[in-house]
């Protein structure tokens, strides 16, 4: 059970019986040293399989810690989600509870009831509204909140509920008591209902106890409070519990999580074992550097409990900051990038693209189809099948008849949308309300970018035509794009928020659209809200075990407004990466560099270059060469000649990088020599001459007697 643990992990497994606390960084082998410490303690003697009771957030965790144990030997031990272990307890003590009576039956979704009871209120609610009054209810009730205490509960938590507070409170009374009348319960009145049969029922809390002796719970960040009401009351006052999470790695709490519980764990249990696992197996050292920078600027309680992960594994290539004009030319660039590393044998399966919304998947989605990549998006619907996105079309090609021709694109397209509710000025609050009307503005950028862009079509031996941008053709852009894109794939690819993303992880991620107002979102106002959307960021780069790209579009869409870079991003280094173990550090008395760099786009991606040898060449370091190698050998021997010549060193002619840079360009006139970095007119005055003679194919050996100086 020893065997191949790093102290941190060994401390944990061999920890006495009674209260620990395991606080274990991404990628630290948290699963490895729960499932040891069980069977350990099984193995020895100290406890038997079937005492122990150990919780999982997924149904995936809890099927891959039970097959550890197996493997292990420590087979019969219980690991499920609290809602499974809840559910297994009710339904076999529900004839004792119930006195003979059927149990309820439990639904599976709220959404439907909620709709019900909002219009027995006098509230109508259609799908996405009643979808975000369920989470509502969902939050109210994980939080131990009751109908009439919502009001100021929920102005306590900052919510931002689909309705008037007090309609909430009404809507929320409405659905319980609709629900008693149906005989149907909720997950939640599952959870309650377990803690009911053991506070209130002595023999079923004697029995419960006496099963189940020995406690882990996974992931103990995302605990909320009926969660640890329910864990209190199988523990019935015992200290056998063995907990761990990572404060870092709190994201959900618009759910009702709350890390409170893991960060007062030692307080409330004084004689807790605390152990920090802190070797990140997962991620190459420049990775893990990263996370590492990214949190430790962190602000707040959660940021009490951070941990300064240390690589384990061989170095990597550095994370890679891509800056693009706008989303599209981002989104080409990474489905371009996905195809390199396809075809240098990373499996689909290891690539993650990464997003703060749902909503901006259709563009990566459209950039992987015409490259040719397959792709799967997780957590969410793509983005063509989402139901409102469906129906704007259907409202879009109904508008082609009533509007008229003259009409501008966008502008044909927002009124379409206005005419189903969607008001372009302010987003509705509550999530799925919120995300819909993210997927339909994302309709609307599509608008923009087709009518700012009408490229050149031809039109056979007539010449070229500009692209048709009225309403009727941007429709069967969309229906083009839509049946591209349900294609079916196997395995590909993953597109995946980052919310979906937790608890995962692959060879190469992508983390996009990484601009102040996608992430952070706009929606984030508070300091714990930002803080959260921190913490996102960190989930996101410590997703990555090889490669990481991080790239955002300083744009929208082509011409939109300039957006900023997202404010957690650490500085960038001198040669363009991400080197997170360096901060910049300002002389004493010395005010701060605050000129921002030279703009430059790479020649072939399109990437924004920060970098001065970057800028020099034209191209992103990792972009294909496409160096005249003959015309960088006799353009040295010129260099050469021409320093001896003028008594000087070799790089103060040209350095390296600029005959690199000439041998790739091969300017031919003032203007494109002057348009490499670092070449300004004297220069061009001094060697022009000979750089267009060298280009043309003369020899060094014909200039090698001309003087060029001035």
């Amino acid at each position: 059970m020893l065997t191949g643990l790093d102290p941190e992990q060994r401390t944990a497994v061999t920890a006495p019986a009674g209260p620990v606390c395991i606080l274990a960084g991404a990628g630290t082998g948290k699963t490895r040293a729960i499932t040891h410490r069980i069977a350990y303690r099984t193995i020895s003697g100290e406890i038997s399989p079937r005492h122990v009771l150990a919780v999982t957030f997924t149904a995936r965790a809890a099927a891959e810690m039970r097959a550890r144990l197996t493997s292990l030997g420590a087979g019969g031990v219980q690991a499920r989600t609290f809602h499974a272990a809840a559910l297994r307890q009710v339904r076999y003590f529900a004839p004792r509870l119930l006195e003979g009576r059927q149990m309820p039956e439990l639904m599976e979704s709220k959404a439907r009831m909620v709709g019900l009871a909002a219009a027995r209120v006098g509230v109508r609610a259609d799908r996405t509204a009643a979808r975000d009054l369920a989470s509502e209810i969902e939050w109210a009730k994980s939080s131990l909140v009751e109908p009439g205490e919502y009001v100021v509960a929920a102005a306590k938590a900052l919510r931002e509920p689909p309705y008037e507070p007090a309609r909430v409170s009404e809507i929320f009374a409405a659905y319980e008591s609709l629900k008693r009348r149906q005989g149907v319960i909720d997950f939640e009145d599952m959870l309650r209902a377990a803690v009911w049969g053991i506070e209130e029922h002595s023999d079923v809390a004697d029995q419960i106890r006496a099963q189940y002796r020995h406690f882990v719970v996974d992931e103990y960040q995302d605990v909320n409070p009926l969660q640890q009401r329910l864990l209190e009351a199988w523990l019935g006052g015992r200290d056998d519990l063995t907990v761990v999470g990572d404060a870092s790695q709190t994201i959900y709490s618009f759910t009702g999580a709350t890390s409170a519980y893991l960060i007062d764990f030692p307080r409330q249990r004084r004689d807790a074992v605390v152990v920090r696992l802190v070797r990140d197996y997962r991620s190459t050292p420049q990775v893990v550097g990263l996370a590492n920078a990214v949190i430790s600027q962190a602000r707040g309680t959660e940021a009490r409990l951070r941990l300064a992960l240390v690589g384990q594994r061989p170095s990597g290539p550095e994370p890679e900051l891509k800056i693009f004009p706008d989303e599209h030319g981002e989104a080409l660039a990474v489905a371009r990038r996905c195809k390199e590393l396809l075809a240098a044998g990373t499996p689909a399966s290891e690539i993650a693209v990464l997003f703060r919304t749902n909503a901006q998947s259709e563009t990566y989605e459209e950039a992987l189809a015409d490259a040719g990549v397959p792709y799967v998006v997780r957590g969410a619907e793509r983005f063509f099948e989402r139901a409102e996105v469906r129906q704007a079309m259907i409202a879009l090609r109904a508008a082609v008849r009533s509007t008229p021709g003259e009409t501008p694109l966008v502008e044909a397209v927002v009124e379409a949308l206005a005419a189903r509710g969607w008001s372009r000025s302010q987003p509705p609050p509550g999530g799925a309300a919120r995300e819909q009307w993210e997927a339909l503005a994302a309709l609307v950028a599509l608008a923009e970018e087709h009518a700012a862009s009408p490229e050149l079509l031809p039109i056979g031996d007539a010449g070229r035509v500009q692209r048709d941008v009225s309403l009727a053709a941007f429709n069967d852009e969309l229906a083009r794009r839509a049946e591209q894109q349900h294609a079916p794939t196997m395995a590909g690819v993953t597109l995946a928020s980052l919310h979906s993303a937790k608890g995962l992880e692959w060879d190469a991620v992508f983390l996009v659209g990484l601009a102040d107002g996608t992430l952070p979102t706009t929606y984030a106002k508070t300091a714990e809200q930002l803080e959260e959307e921190r913490r996102l960021l960190y989930v996101g780069v410590t997703r990555a075990r090889q490669v990481l790209w991080l790239s955002y579009g300083q744009s929208r869409a082509s011409g939109g407004r300039t957006r900023r870079p997202c404010r957690f991003l650490p500085q960038l280094t001198r040669d363009g990466s991400v080197r997170a173990s360096e901060t910049r550090v300002t002389e004493p008395g010395r005010k701060p560099d605050r000129r921002r760099p030279q703009v430059a786009s790479c020649r072939i991606c399109g990437a924004t270059l920060l970098a001065g040898a970057d800028r020099k060449l034209g191209r992103c370091p990792t972009c294909p060469s496409d160096l005249d190698e003959e015309l960088h050998e006799r353009l040295q021997r010129w260099r050469a000649s021409t320093a001896a010549e003028l008594k000087v060193p070799a790089y103060v002619v040209f350095t390296d990088a600029t005959l690199v840079a000439v041998a790739e360009r091969r300017p031919s006139d003032p203007a494109q020599l002057l348009a490499i970095a670092g070449i300004g007119p004297r220069k061009l005055g001094q060697y022009g001459d000979a750089v267009f003679a060298l280009v043309a194919g003369a020899s060094p050996d014909d200039l090698a007697s001309k003087n060029f100086e001035n």
